[in-house]
């Protein structure tokens, strides 16, 4: 029995969903995607297709990743939300993100928002994945973010988000306390 070699986006798509899997079993834990110019439009390569939707403020981006052919849908209906930096004037949106419905908490929104690693205001994480507590440091988030994550994330309602630091990239869970 012979088995079918992948082609290189079939394995790039495959190593990137790996990834993404493997950050939000281990919260707070950082993976690292594989080469690639722009990491956001790889994260939607591998997540986004005809069937969902997604919202982007950043123009650009949204050119860069309308090749997926999701459709392109306001804040507060979309399921995918992307975010390459998280400027002030972008958190009125991050509210607007669907948190679920105690009926359908999985048609909560996914947020995948650009910061970065290892600088920051300390955070400690515990929740599911996360043996006792877990501390990390991300800058480029407001805090006006935090404040609204923590009470939009009451589990199950919520956003899930990755956070991505270039090729890097660290899931939060809406299961996950961040203080």
């Amino acid at each position: 029995m012979s088995i079918p070699l992948y082609t290189p986006a079939e394995a790039r798509s495959r190593e990137t969903f790996l990834a993404l899997m493997w950050a939000f079993s281990y919260p707070g834990r950082i993976y690292e995607l594989p080469e690639n110019d722009d990491p956001f439009r790889l994260v939607a390569e591998t997540l986004l297709d005809l069937e969902t939707s997604c919202f982007t403020p950043d123009r650009a981006l949204e050119a860069s990743i309308s090749f997926t052919g999701a459709k392109t849908l306001d804040a507060q209906h979309a399921a995918y939300h992307f975010y390459p930096s998280l400027l002030p004037q972008y958190m009125p949106f991050i509210q607007q993100a669907h948190r679920g419905s105690m009926l359908y908490p999985d048609a909560a929104a996914t947020l995948i928002v650009g910061c970065e690693f290892g600088s920051g205001i300390p955070r400690t994480l515990t929740g599911p994945g996360i043996p006792r507590e877990h501390t990390i440091q991300i800058s480029g988030l407001d805090e006006s973010f935090w404040d609204v994550r923590a009470t939009v994330c009451l589990y199950p309602l919520g956003w899930d988000i990755y956070l991505l630091d270039g090729r890097r990239v660290m899931g939060l869970p809406r299961s996950i306390r961040a203080k």
